[in-house]
């Protein structure tokens, strides 16, 4: 093994080094793992365009990414179910597995969480990364490291598909065709949804999105929520079941509330300004419910047997691809809104 770790650190806003850092060593429970493929996200360019999102603070030199998979290169004391050479697929939060949230399965909600590339944490672009062996999943050797990578965004839309009762013949509309939105569009075909009908002001994106199932789909041109609710009833021949909005953006939201039927479900999966103004008593009195999300828990499992079995095909995402020496070039790529989902090669090229 060579002792170079080249890594990515973000040191400020809007500055990317590429250094070698010292090769981890695993502590006990925890695997080191020679990193194979790393994802961008949309949070690793933001932590690096504003330095911040909401409280999080980039107040060190802190290493990007976080949807990523790779091979055990060594393991610590005490781990028995995983072996050096094993290929697996990093679930970037551990959480402390022992408040009242870890305990009854809610372990995403856990206050003491230490999430991969969210300050102070270190993230995982870098030739080796420790980490939790129970928080990696060892993948069957027909599931490529890129996939692996990709069961991370994959994740959050099986937890919001799950709290938003994603069943069979559901009716269902997803706002914002980027990568959330996307894999949102896969599992919600894939857990049994009949219809699915996704927005966004990107016309090459519902092209994508199209190719990958959407039944409809619709350009949003206009800022009048309503109207957009109204074209989207005529378009389905009904309001949603369930809204699944994953933009962010405030239009959208309301458009959400306004576009799901009387009893439905409205899932805040996308994040935006910190306040917005909602229809809240159109809302109550047709007793929508409006849920959150936050990342996701119990959910790699699902996302490995999804892709694994071949039920979800998320290689379509990927649009770019990028050696870890062309990092910033990888971000700047993101950053501009091309393609789909960027990817990262940590291995040697």
């Amino acid at each position: 093994m060579s002792d170079k770790n080249l890594t990515a650190i973000l040191y400020k806003k809007g500055e990317i080094r590429l250094e070698d850092q010292p090769v981890p060593e695993p502590t006990p429970g925890n695997v080191q793992v020679c990193m194979q493929k790393v994802g961008i996200c949309g949070s690793d360019v933001h932590y690096w365009q504003h330095g911040s999102i909401g409280d999080f603070i980039v107040k060190a030199p802190m290493v990007l990414g976080h949807e990523a998979s790779g091979v055990i290169s060594k393991v610590g004391q005490g781990v028995t179910d995983l072996k050096i050479g094993d290929r697996v697929a990093i679930e970037p939060g551990v959480p402390c597995r022992l408040c009242k949230y870890c305990k009854t399965g809610r372990y995403n909600l856990c206050l003491d969480m230490k999430f991969c590339a969210t300050p102070p944490i270190h993230g995982n672009l870098a030739r080796y990364y420790t980490h939790a062996a129970d928080f990696c999943f060892k993948m069957p050797d027909h599931v490529s490291f890129e996939e692996g990578a990709l069961f991370e965004p994959l994740s959050v839309a099986i937890h919001a598909c799950r709290r938003a009762g994603v069943t069979l013949g559901s009716k269902v509309l997803i706002c914002g065709a980027g990568p959330i939105g996307l894999v949102n569009l896969l599992t919600a075909k894939a857990t049994g949804a009949s219809e699915v009908c996704i927005t966004d002001i990107d016309q090459k994106r519902l092209d994508i999105a199209k190719e990958l199932g959407a039944d409809y789909t619709l350009l949003v041109k206009s800022r009048d929520a309503k109207e957009v609710a109204e074209q989207l009833e005529d378009m389905m021949g009904e309001k949603a079941e369930i809204t699944i909005e994953c933009s962010g953006a405030a239009p959208s939201v309301q458009t959400a509330i306004y576009a799901t039927q009387s009893g439905g479900c409205v899932m805040l999966v996308g994040l935006g300004q910190a306040e917005v103004t909602l229809p809240i008593v159109n809302a109550a009195v047709r007793e929508v419910d409006i849920r959150g999300l936050f990342r996701y828990a119990n959910c790699y499992p699902t996302a490995l047997s999804m892709v694994a079995s071949g039920k979800v095909d998320v290689k379509p995402l990927i649009t770019h691809r990028f050696n870890l020496e062309e990092t910033l070039q990888a971000f700047e790529t993101t950053a501009r809104g091309e393609g789909i989902k960027v990817m990262i090669n940590c291995g040697r090229s």
